[in-house]
């Protein structure tokens, strides 16, 4: 059957229960609401089967697309036949990948199957992650030795960039929050010792605190939303972007050129930094005992200076160490394997951060049994 219309590109016939949609001449652009509309109506009375005819068929676009697409869901929610055998190659092939997409993604749940099912599950998705996590740690301790024996392909100006970020660039607010929560300590230590007027104390308190243990822990949270969360977005956006499989197509590798500037410059900046705190947390504290409290200045310092001790410093210094490695280690693990979506990249920043620091404690903890038991 031939069906052709000079005036209207698409023109729409019922024969026998069949619908015929005659296409022909260019169709640019083309409204098809009343074409549309028409084939339901027809479909819905009488309509057995729909045929596209695109005799005389010249230029088309989308809207083309569009009329077909359209169409064919009317026939499919009729539960009506169609035939697109005659149309171009092409064009099938558009309206068959345009039906391939999925619109409305079915969300599994996450409750379905019996509890061995969930915990086979679980154990299976951990000893997954666990596995990537130590061919990850593997690869970068290559990555080490790669470096020590001057075969790394790390950029120098990387390494620059990724100091700076960590270094210069988060004195100010590691300055701040160091200052305060020394100013905090000794807030909280001069209630209990003024009951016993052991205000003096408070330097001790102050400076032991912040040296040991606290102005690591600061700075080690304070790096990782700050520092740790940049990797894994930056490295994310790579993976987003396609930008680490072309580093692979030409042979580049990912741990050279990404993570090693990166772990590098968290290594040498946190102990820097850690050292910045312990003197901001006894600045505050000082502040609190000489301008509030009312102590001698010197006083206040030389029961500061008494209380710092060579182990204490060393200990603090040992955990920014360890607390660099792991925040950038999180970092950089996060976003190598974040996903290929602009939420991924949110995700990975997010578990970035709360592994860093659920690490950096029991890390802390670790060092803490350690040192207790060999009196440091």
């Amino acid at each position: 059957m031939r069906i052709s219309q000079i005036n209207n590109p698409v023109e729409v016939l019922s024969k026998g229960g069949v619908v015929y949609v005659a296409l022909s001449g260019d169709i640019l652009t083309y409204n098809s609401e009343s074409a549309l509309k028409k084939i339901a109506d027809i479909v819905q009375k009488s309509g057995q089967q729909i045929k596209f005819m695109p005799d005389g068929l010249g230029s088309w676009d989308s809207s083309l697309i569009l009329l077909i697409y359209e169409a064919v869901r009317i026939a499919k929610d009729k539960g009506v036949e169609t035939d697109l055998s005659k149309l171009p190659k092409n064009l099938q092939d558009l309206v068959k990948m345009a039906f391939e997409v999925d619109r409305k993604p079915e969300h599994k749940s996450a409750t379905g199957g019996g509890f061995l099912e969930t915990v086979g599950r679980i154990v299976v998705n951990l000893c997954s992650v666990i596995s990537n996590f130590f061919n990850f740690l593997g690869a970068v301790t290559l990555g080490i030795g790669r470096f020590l024996s001057f075969r790394s392909i790390m950029r120098r100006i990387d390494f620059c960039a990724a100091l700076d970020d960590c270094g210069p660039k988060a004195l100010a607010i590691v300055s701040l929050i160091s200052f305060l929560v020394g100013l905090i300590l000794a807030f909280v230590g001069a209630v209990q010792l003024q009951i016993f007027g052991a205000q003096i104390y408070v330097a001790s308190l102050v400076t032991v605190g912040m040296c040991r243990i606290m102005g690591a822990i600061m700075v080690g949270i304070i790096m990782a939303g700050r520092t740790g969360s940049a990797y894994a977005a930056t490295i994310g956006t790579m993976q987003v972007n396609e930008e680490l499989d072309a580093l692979q197509t030409m042979g580049l590798s990912q741990i050279d050129f990404l993570v090693m500037p990166r772990l590098l410059a968290l290594i040498l900046a946190m102990p820097i930094l850690t050292m910045l705190a312990d003197f901001m947390g006894m600045l505050g504290g000082g502040f609190v005992g000489v301008f509030i409290m009312g102590l001698p200045y010197q006083e206040y310092w030389k029961f500061a200076i008494n209380a710092f001790t060579l182990n204490n410093f060393l200990v603090g210094i040992f955990h920014g160490f360890c607390f660099g490695i792991i925040i950038a280690m999180c970092g950089c693990y996060s976003g190598l394997t974040c996903g290929r979506n602009a939420d991924s990249v949110g995700v990975a920043t997010t578990s970035s951060v709360v592994n860093a620091i659920v690490w950096m404690i029991v890390i802390t903890g670790i060092i803490t049994v350690i040192c207790q038991e060999i009196g440091v």
